[in-house]
């Protein structure tokens, strides 16, 4: 937007509706861009970079067949009766291949929406950007945009083979529309493959016909399924979809986030790829997905997790996460050759915690089982049967074996092993669940004693060496009970301690406090811990954390159905903490002082708002 004019871009990958599987998944990213008013001078501009930057690659610019003959633009007749009209020249696209074979093409599609515009002129040409790291041609487009003018850009992987073209020499404009019509209403030449034209995009995303399976129509399609009707429900169901985005529905995968190497402080050296499938992370979202009613992709990831259950490591663990497809390789490797985001390095891909031990997945996993169980008759969540019962058993059977070993826990820190609160705190969880499932769903249990043994004297032992009688806290492990950890605010939210008990409220009232002052808050944000206090074997420096700010949120939530003071703060924090979303209701894993966090958000709101309607 400026003086002169205004532009609207919008981005969106397609996907037909639920309910028509027979309408193909085009794996294009399209981005259309329309001058609203006046004129505007745009440049597009596509750089790939292969594998990383690491592969070079090939860029041409070359015929588009898949624009149908009869939509391009013929030259005006000449003016010499003996000279034959020029054919229509035909449209290009952009190819690149790296050095690997892997290939992109960019095509594109202008157009007028107003009669009174005419159809924009697009030229593509190449963009040397080698001088920056790049190691191939860029390509580019100078666009002068008038009020009604727009075009479409596709990037796609192309089909291994495209059909042969027919042109208007071969066969009849109608014999032509007839034989190609294809299952999206528009003319095609495979379904995987269909002719590029504006009718075709514009179904895409909005609506021609009532009946139009459209991108627009199956988000809207897949949040009406959603059963809450609590408070702040615009807040909620936008997470809900951003929770949607990072599943992968062929195995039902839940990745922490789509990004890799975004520091979570500029300049800082905590530049993590998170492109993986925590334990942790997915079970919480499962959490919200069973609260919010959506039980195919709650089913899609127990189905996913129970596969690892099948295939656990010879020890009989579990790995902290795995790829979208299950496998276990996530070597971590540093691209020395990359910048990294404002000069934040080093640039990450991979994570070398994959081979961490953090004990703590366990309860979160089982909490998430136990969870869909208790909510089988209302939810249709999927129901263990004798082999899952079994797996059940045998990850119970495997915390109770464990249970008192020391390990990195939740926050994945890179030096040495403790006994974490937290983590302890979760095997509590993990046995605790298990004993709940023995008794609601006849679990085979031969080792109920040993469970009931193990869960009672973690009990004990937490309440004894992770409280700081100091302080009147209770600490981040066990070795350092001095040290303030946020994560102990998961106690009255998982049933391990009630949210009236005075040793957490006073652990509470510690982390509301400042840091100045001892605390972990600031601008009613909240940190995990004090780095400068704690030694995770990282180092550098961090903003709060949005999902230690909606723990505390819960937490006084508990805390507050027995003191209004704390409930009313509750809400002056997760209120304040709204007004950190973006304009599409999207929030980063960190907020400076100027993922998880859409999960937690979801559970604090459901929470939040059951206590206070209860406390009307």
């Amino acid at each position: 937007m400026n003086e002169q004019g205004v532009a609207s871009v919008t981005d969106f990958l397609p996907r037909p509706s639920s309910s028509s599987p027979a309408k193909p998944l085009l794996p294009w990213l399209i981005r259309r861009v329309e001058c609203i008013r006046g004129t505007m001078p745009l440049m597009m501009q596509c750089a790939p970079a292969f594998n990383y930057a690491r592969d070079a690659h090939s860029t041409d610019i070359v015929p588009d067949t898949s624009i149908p003959p009869l939509d391009l633009h013929p030259y005006p007749p000449s003016s010499d009766p003996g000279t034959p009209s020029q054919q229509p020249e035909p449209q290009k696209k952009v190819v690149f291949t790296s050095s690997a074979g892997f290939v992109l093409d960019l095509r594109y599609v202008p157009e007028s929406t107003l009669d009174a515009a005419s159809v924009p002129s697009v030229e593509l040409g190449t963009l040397d950007l080698t001088s920056k790291g790049h190691k191939g041609l860029a390509a580019y487009a100078a666009l002068q945009l008038s009020e009604g003018q727009a075009v479409t850009f596709v990037l796609r992987t192309p089909p291994e083979y495209e059909t042969t073209t027919m042109t208007t020499n071969d066969i009849t404009k109608a014999e032509l529309e007839r034989k190609l019509i294809g299952p999206l209403g528009v003319k095609a030449r495979t379904v995987h493959d269909p002719y590029l034209t504006k009718e075709l995009l514009q179904s895409l995303l909005t609506p021609i016909m009532s009946r139009r399976q459209i991108t627009n129509r199956y988000w809207y399609e897949w949040i009406r399924k959603s059963t809450y009707t609590g408070s702040w429900k615009e807040a909620v169901h936008r997470s809900a979809l951003a929770l949607k985005l990072l599943i992968y529905e062929p195995t039902g995968a839940v990745v922490a986030s789509p990004t890799f190497s975004l520091p979570e402080f500029i300049g800082g050296t905590r530049n993590w790829d998170y492109r993986a499938s925590w334990i942790r992370d997915s079970s919480f979202t499962l959490y919200a997905l069973i609260r919010l009613g959506f039980t195919q992709e709650a089913n899609a990831y127990m189905e996913f997790i129970f596969e690892r259950l099948r295939n656990k490591n010879p020890d009989g663990s579990l790995q902290i996460m795995y790829t979208i497809h299950g496998g276990k390789d996530l070597e971590e490797v540093e691209l020395t050759h990359l910048d990294g985001h404002k000069g934040s390095k080093p640039v990450r891909i991979g994570n070398g915690a994959a081979d961490h031990v953090q004990l703590d997945i366990y309860g979160e996993l089982m909490d998430c089982i136990y969870l869909g169980q208790k909510s089988y008759d209302d939810c249709g969540v999927l129901m263990l049967d004798l082999e899952y019962r079994v797996l059940v058993r045998e990850l119970v059977d495997f915390v109770v074996a464990n249970y008192k070993e020391p390990d990195l826990s939740i926050w994945e820190v890179r030096n040495k092993k403790r006994h974490f609160t937290y983590s302890k705190i979760m095997l509590w969880v993990a046995i605790d669940r298990g004993l709940r499932l023995a008794d609601k769903r006849s679990l085979p249990c031969p080792n109920r004693a040993r469970w009931l043994s193990a869960r009672d004297e973690l009990y004990e032992e937490i309440m004894s060496r992770a409280w700081n009688k100091e302080g009147k806290f209770f600490g981040q492990s066990y070795e350092e009970t001095d040290v303030l950890d946020s994560a102990v605010l998961i106690m009255p939210l998982v049933f391990f301690m009630h949210g009236s008990d005075p040793r957490f409220i006073s652990s509470l009232k510690q982390i509301l406090k400042s840091r100045e002052r001892g605390g972990l808050t600031s601008n009613n944000l909240v940190y995990r811990y004090d780095v400068t206090k704690s030694d995770d074997g990282v180092g550098g420096e961090e903003g709060t954390f949005c999902l230690c700010t909606l723990w505390c949120v819960e937490a006084l939530t508990r805390a507050g159905e027995y003191d209004r003071a704390l409930l009313t703060r509750a809400v002056s924090m997760f209120e304040d903490f709204l007004m950190y979303l973006n304009h599409v209701g999207l929030c980063t894993e960190e907020i400076s002082d100027a993922g998880e966090a859409h999960v937690t958000l979801i559970s604090a709101a459901y929470n939040l708002s059951r206590t206070m309607e209860k406390d009307r």
